[in-house]
């Protein structure tokens, strides 16, 4: 007879219990409305490290039982999970975790990325960011990789304790980091569409003068990697580097975390930009890529961010 969503919630922890040796503490359940909000039913298995670290491993419940409705039997999926746990273990990513007190041996994989600070609230409380904005410029460690992607995690503050290192300095030093992680392009769309291969445009190369579009379609400027590529207008010289191209100030349309569209303050009308971003990001922009509906501009003369 096939069990109940509860029933075989409790019988998964149960049984994990069991294969892993945990202690009962340390596999609780967590509905996804239970603060902080979640998406979707999780069991959290935590193992102490050490009296300032816990290594949490989420389990959605829900996608699992839905395999179990499907004929997955509560024995594979118990084998399943401890196989994975395994591998994570002896994974690149888990064995990186444990440089994260030292931050001799993290600091060159410490980096930023942008998120906006209203939608995540929940995920920013205790981690260390700077705002611009409605912006925040978030400080991430990568972690290598995982099962094919790549991972990385947000720098809590009792880590800069653990450092014993200034805020500011570890911040310069990430945002360096991430220049020489992935470096500034600007992509022209139609090189995008007909070439593979294209990598966009190195515009900071000083021995080149080059030709920034000053008309009312613009620049799209993002990173070599091009995820998370709009963190590239942040980055040490960028700004600078792009107003002198430009001759002068310009407005900046981050149309998702990816990119962000660089205009002429000379030709173009933030008014009709903002009404052009919010149609963007209404129609084509995945809800997990926004990042503002603001216009930004940049003053040449001061080196200096707004929010219009």
């Amino acid at each position: 007879m096939e069990m109940t969503y509860e029933s075989f919630v409790e019988t998964l922890r149960s049984e994990l219990l069991e294969a892993t040796g945990y202690d009962e503490e340390m596999i609780c359940y967590k509905q996804e409305t239970e603060y902080p909000p979640t998406s979707g039913d999780r069991l959290l298995l935590k193992r102490q490290r050490n009296e300032e670290i816990m290594e949490v491993c989420a389990l959605y419940v829900q996608d699992l039982y839905r395999e179990y409705q499907n004929g997955w039997s509560m024995e594979s999926i118990v084998r399943e999970i401890v196989e994975q746990l395994d591998a994570i273990a002896r994974s690149e990513c888990f064995q990186r975790s444990r440089n994260l007190e030292d931050y001799d041996k993290i600091k060159e994989d410490l980096f930023i990325r942008l998120l906006n600070i209203e939608k995540n609230q929940v995920e920013l409380e205790d981690c260390i960011y700077r705002t611009i904005g409605d912006i925040a410029l978030v400080l991430y460690a990568r972690m290598g990789e995982l099962n094919g992607s790549s991972a990385s995690i947000k720098i809590k503050r009792h880590m800069l304790e653990k450092w014993e290192q200034e805020p500011k300095q570890v911040f310069e030093e990430a945002l360096l980091n991430t220049y020489f992680i992935s470096p500034p392009r600007i992509y022209c769309w139609e090189k995008l569409i007909f070439d593979p291969n294209y990598a966009g445009e190195n515009f900071m190369n000083l021995l080149c003068d080059y030709k920034l579009k000053k008309d009312v379609l613009g620049n799209c400027l993002s990173t070599t990697i091009r995820t998370n590529g709009a963190v590239a207008i942040f980055l040490p010289g960028v700004a600078e580097r792009i107003g002198q191209l430009m001759g002068g100030g310009f407005y900046m349309v981050f149309t998702s975390i990816h990119e962000v569209m660089i205009h002429n303050e000379k030709s173009a009308d933030p008014e009709e930009l903002k009404k052009v971003l919010e149609d963007t990001v209404n129609e084509t922009t995945p809800p997990e890529d926004f990042l503002t509906y603001q216009i930004y501009h940049y003053d040449l003369e001061t080196g200096s961010f707004s929010v219009l």
